[in-house]
């Protein structure tokens, strides 16, 4: 099983990044995405979820207006853009597989399988 970031880096604020999570060794298509994201010094916070089919999707509200999750079933892949970037949010993106349901926590143990993750800086 893998989950692999990309798409992070260095971007000024008020920019955009999109960040891709590829997964493989599962069935995609039959488990929710998330992301989660690490703050320097500062514990996991949950960003945004998205279901199976992509039907239905969830923010925080930090995020909310500003972040779309997306995913590709035939892709594996599943994808956060993120728009009007913030310092705020510069943190270690991941993303987090669950067969249970839409999960909108950050604990660990409430997934299957986690990435590596991925750096987002944002200046200011």
């Amino acid at each position: 099983v893998q989950l692999v970031e990309s798409g992070g880096g260095l971007v000024q604020a008020g920019g955009s990044l999109r960040l891709s999570c590829a997964a493989s060794g599962f069935t995609f298509n039959n488990y929710y995405m998330s992301w989660v994201r690490q703050a320097p010094g500062k514990g996991l916070e949950w960003v945004s979820a998205i279901s199976t089919g992509g039907g239905s999707t969830a923010y925080a509200d930090s995020v909310k207006g500003r972040f779309t999750i997306s995913r590709d079933n035939a892709k594996n892949t599943v994808y956060l853009q993120m728009n009007n970037l913030k310092p705020e949010d510069t943190a270690f993106y991941y993303c987090a597989a669950t067969s249970i349901g839409l999960r909108v926590t950050a604990r660990p143990g409430d997934y299957d399988y986690w990435g590596q993750g991925t750096q987002v800086t944002v200046s200011s």
